[in-house]
């Protein structure tokens, strides 16, 4: 059995997280969407002001996953997390992984007194649908998204 640690990401996890970024951007059919630097990358999660924190999932020493976040606010709601990826390597999923980051999101929103964590899924990926409806997600399908590139 292989053993599994979840922990928040450090500065030196983040080549391993953009090589699984650019699996996630190729499993969703859009690997040139890719186009941050690992620069910008480790200054936005390590810098003096970091705008996004995140979990990685460790196997036997390799990272195999990560969850990453950054708190949005909702006039309606007040803060909430907005997980903006979350991605276990394909050799590594079926081991619980998956729910492992999700279990320690939750439990960071608790911890932060956010009240509640949004996500976005493409309308295709079905197995994204059925491993978020294990943890009783609600689907809404009113809105739509927008985009203003610059």
């Amino acid at each position: 059995m292989p053993t599994v640690i979840v922990r928040k990401a450090t500065r030196e996890d983040c080549p391993r997280m953009m090589e699984l970024i650019r699996e996630l951007a190729l499993y969703e059919k859009a690997p040139e969407e890719v186009t941050v630097t690992m620069d910008h990358f480790i200054e936005s999660g390590f810098g003096a002001t970091p705008v996004w924190w995140a979990f990685v999932a460790e196997e036997d020493g390799i990272v195999q996953g990560f969850a990453l976040y950054y708190i949005r606010y909702s006039t309606w709601k007040g803060q909430r997390m907005y997980l903006e990826d979350i991605l276990v390597t394909e050799a590594a999923r079926g081991n619980g992984l998956g729910a492992l980051l999700m279990d320690a999101l939750k439990t960071e929103a608790k911890e932060r007194n956010l009240t509640g964590i949004v996500w976005q899924v493409l309308e295709w990926n079905e197995p994204a649908f059925n491993f978020y409806r294990k943890f009783d997600a609600k689907f809404d399908p009113e809105w739509v998204n927008a985009v203003l590139e610059m």
